[in-house]
């Protein structure tokens, strides 16, 4: 049922890798739905994040960073990203003002030309410039594209957050909550909880070990009469080199991504974790559609 003056819709938030996609998505959520690396091509599937207010509700996806891909994984991460912007009610293009323009940025421009929908330039990371240098790289971009609105944030200290929102709500169709109030994301918790473990491999391995693991949860159970949840988890490498760093000495690594994941599961599950943690290598696995299928990435489905 459509309320009276009720706005709801769907945003795609795209830009090239590591502009803050997913910082912004935390932000506006007000609590972890996606996670967060200074690393490059950290989100892999469409992530939907809900908000809902009282006059709208706006249901996110952080698409993976768009970039030229080097291997099947990267195919499906860049197709994931493109097929978001025909199925959404606006565009958010978000953009490093740190950075500036960047034949990346082209990249992305010349699909977004042929989006029928409106689209934002949202220039993120303003708190790192010079508010002179910010004018420039405006204009660094308003040159290049007609976009419907030009707002700077910085989703990292939430700055000019509320005036983005309020922007967005006017450009909404009026539609009913597609999710209730208190719904903030549309994933279930094993795809959350296996994200937690995969942020926290890539935060304390650095660049040890790149963005070759995956994380498969393969059981959550709760224990009869016992506010404890027992979760079972693999994580994905390449090569037995990564193994043996992802394990660390004496498991040592191993023991910290596990304790970083558990707090984190903890305060998503509202209950104590008991977490198991393994370590297994799969050859190649982001080049394989059949292990590409089998640890979540199902073209289509997200």
């Amino acid at each position: 049922m459509i309320q009276p003056d009720f706005r709801s819709g769907f945003i795609a938030i795209i830009g090239r890798p590591n502009v803050g996609k997913s910082t912004f998505m935390n932000q506006v959520i007000g609590q972890k739905v996606a996670i967060m690396s200074d690393k490059p091509q950290t989100t892999r599937n469409k992530i939907q994040g809900v908000l809902t207010k009282e006059k709208a509700q706006y249901v996110f996806i952080d698409t993976p960073g768009i970039h030229k891909p080097k291997h099947k994984l990267g195919d499906f991460m860049v197709k994931s990203a493109e097929n978001t912007l025909n199925e959404v009610d606006l565009v958010l293009f978000m953009v490093d003002a740190d950075q500036g323009y960047g034949a990346g940025d082209q990249y992305i421009m010349d699909r977004l030309k042929s989006v029928s929908q409106p689209v934002f330039l949202v220039i993120n990371k303003i708190d790192q410039v010079h508010p002179d240098d910010l004018l420039t790289v405006i204009d660094q971009y308003r040159t290049k594209m007609n976009f419907s609105e030009i707002i700077p944030i910085s989703a990292k200290e939430g700055h000019n957050i509320e005036r983005l929102l309020e922007v967005m709500a006017d450009y909404l169709p009026e539609g009913p909550k597609y999710y209730p109030d208190d719904q903030v994301t549309d994933h279930p918790e094993r795809f959350i909880m296996g994200e937690m473990i995969r942020e926290k491999v890539l935060h304390l391995t650095r660049e040890e070990v790149p963005h070759s693991i995956a994380v498969v949860i393969d059981s959550v159970q709760k224990r009869e009469d016992q506010d404890i949840v027992d979760v079972q988890a693999t994580i994905i490498t390449e090569r037995p080199s990564q193994k043996g760093i992802i394990i660390g000495k004496q498991g040592k690594m191993l023991k910290e991504i596990g304790k970083r994941a558990r707090e984190d599961m903890e305060a998503l599950l509202g209950s104590k974790i008991y977490l198991e943690l393994w370590v297994k290598v799969q050859k190649d696995w982001r080049n394989r559609l059949t292990q590409l299928r089998e640890y979540g990435y199902r073209e289509g489905e997200y």
